[in-house]
């Protein structure tokens, strides 16, 4: 069940089942992708890299955030080869620390950036780096604080250099750790395997399966001056930010970076640069139907893909029948270090109608099946059931999913939700149980339940049912959501809310869900806070 060929991605890279061999006369005594990276920062000072709110950053002003980075790393006491954290937002700042880090063979662990001050101070005590790199407003009283704690040394990079955090320019965390000779980037799974936690994602990986060409010399890749530059906006902290941004800088492709999506700017990419493939997050394919571009204005592009999340059938269809653009959807997750299922440009020609909704079938390598929850027995053609993926990345384990799936006679793989309860909202997938713990730990709140309600652009939102404890009369929704803020992500807080007396329960005396989603009929695609 495999397509024909590895598909390219609508940004233009390889997906990542291609096994081409690492250059062989790269430096034996340190990692290929080291060796690689080095010689990316190692280019022409004026060569431009990285388009950001209309300015060009150039390689000569990559190389300084890295070595300078770099340098103060090394004054502060950390061992080569070590662990850092890196609190990543999509700046060139944060990607050229990302390329400075790996030419040394850093490990480098990914903190979430969009979450409160309290939690990112938590997630460092938790994991303990020897050194914090962020950009400078990162640090406030509260990370600085811990981080004096543990001893552990900060640099902050701005405006494409970096500089030493006062008072954290020296750690001592360093004594005894032990170095790795085996480097990876650590980053936080979205659930697909179950609740989410951390996933380590090797240089050998990213090698062989991501960046997965010969660069033998920087002239090999000159050319790639003149493919068009790629639109950037996945999160670098996550699988998706890694396998394309990684891969286009090691090419020495121009990119345009997004610190976060909007359908204007994609759409300034597409009028500017009018490439011939191009990608959109799924909540994004209705964003562009909402904004009704004209047709004529994306005329270039051959084919689309999306991924991430589950892409509504009726919106797919709404958009290739506006604009005459194939939708090529995938299906992936960081444990299988990327996408592992995908609907080919060939696939969609002599199937796509027939298979609308359908993620395509497995990429060169990789296998899939559905199982019975229950008894874990291998299912036929047609049933529903939950799915097992073999990534050839990963190795040859079969690896159990949280997500129902069914896959047809033909081999096409349809994603069918969670079955863990999970909301996909866009391409992030929120756990209620992870809000309701949360609330819980407020002291007015004696419950809560939280379930998923649909939304026309983001397909699911979080929507949150309260019980106060019997001597508290009210709770404005916005001491909640401040609450909420300090435990959980911007992604989990939820659109809708209802305060009632009891919550629904049934003959089992558990939270009757069906009844709690009940009460926000009507509420979807409004994102309101009501309670």
């Amino acid at each position: 069940m495999s397509g024909s060929s590895v598909p390219e991605r609508a940004d233009g890279f390889d997906c990542g089942l291609r096994k081409e061999p690492v250059a062989a006369e790269l430096d034996k005594t340190r990692h290929p992708l080291e060796t690689m990276t080095e010689r990316a920062l190692a280019r022409e000072a004026m060569r431009p890299a990285i388009d950001f709110e209309e300015r060009w950053i150039t390689w000569g002003e990559m190389r300084t955030v890295a070595e300078r980075m770099n340098s103060l790393i090394e004054a502060s006491g950390a061992p080569q080869r070590t662990t850092v954290a890196l609190l990543s937002r999509n700046r060139p700042s944060a990607v050229a620390a990302l390329l400075g880090l790996i030419a040394k063979g850093y490990t480098v662990r990914m903190i979430y950036a969009f979450q409160s001050a309290a939690a990112k101070a938590r997630d460092i005590e938790r994991s303990k780096p020897v050194v914090v790199v962020a950009e400078r407003h990162e640090f406030c009283d509260e990370l600085c604080a811990a981080m004096h704690t543990l001893g552990i040394a900060g640099v902050a990079i701005e405006d494409m250099n970096a500089s030493a955090v006062v008072g954290l320019e020296r750690g001592s965390s360093a004594q005894g750790i032990e170095t790795s000779e085996h480097p990876q980037i650590e980053i936080l799974t979205s659930g697909t395997t179950g609740p989410p936690k951390t996933f380590a994602v090797s240089y050998d990986l990213i090698a062989k399966h991501h960046v997965g060409v010969q660069l033998l010399s920087d002239g090999a890749t000159t050319d790639a001056l003149e493919l068009t530059p790629l639109l950037l906006f996945f999160p670098l902290g996550n699988i998706s930010g890694i396998y394309s941004t990684i891969p286009t800088m090691l090419r020495g492709q121009r990119a345009v970076l997004l610190d976060r999506f909007s359908v204007e700017a994609w759409h300034r990419h597409v009028l500017r640069y009018r490439p011939r493939a191009s990608g959109l997050p799924p909540a994004g394919v209705q964003m562009v139907l909402d904004a009704n571009i004209p047709r004529e204005d994306l005329a270039s592009i051959r084919t689309l893909s999306t991924g991430a999340a589950p892409l509504d059938p009726t919106v797919q269809r709404s958009f290739e029948e506006r604009y005459g653009i194939p939708i090529l959807l995938s299906y992936g997750a960081t444990e299988f270090g990327g996408p592992v299922a995908a609907m080919t440009a060939d696939l969609h020609a002599q199937w796509g109608n027939a298979k609308l909704g359908s993620v395509g079938r497995a990429m060169p390598g990789a296998q899939l099946r559905v199982v019975d929850p229950a008894t874990g027995e291998v299912l036929p053609s047609n049933s529903e059931g939950i799915l097992e993926v073999i990534s050839p990345r990963i190795g040859a384990q079969w690896i159990r999913t949280s997500d129902v799936a069914l896959i047809d006679a033909d081999g096409f793989l349809f994603h069918r939700g969670r079955a863990d309860g999970a909301i996909m909202r866009g391409g992030f997938k929120v756990l209620p149980e992870t809000i309701e713990r949360a609330l819980m730990l407020h002291a007015a709140i004696s419950a809560a339940a939280v379930v998923g309600i649909d939304d026309r652009r983001l397909g699911q939102v979080p929507a949150a049912a309260i019980q106060l404890k019997p001597d508290v009369e009210s709770l404005p929704i916005a001491e909640i959501e401040t609450h909420l803020r300090t435990h959980v992500p911007a992604t989990h807080i939820p659109a809708a809310w209802r305060i009632v007396s009891d919550l629904p329960k049934n003959a089992s005396m558990k939270i009757d869900r069906p009844a709690v989603r009940r009460l926000f009929e009507g509420d979807a695609g409004a994102q309101g806070r009501q309670a």
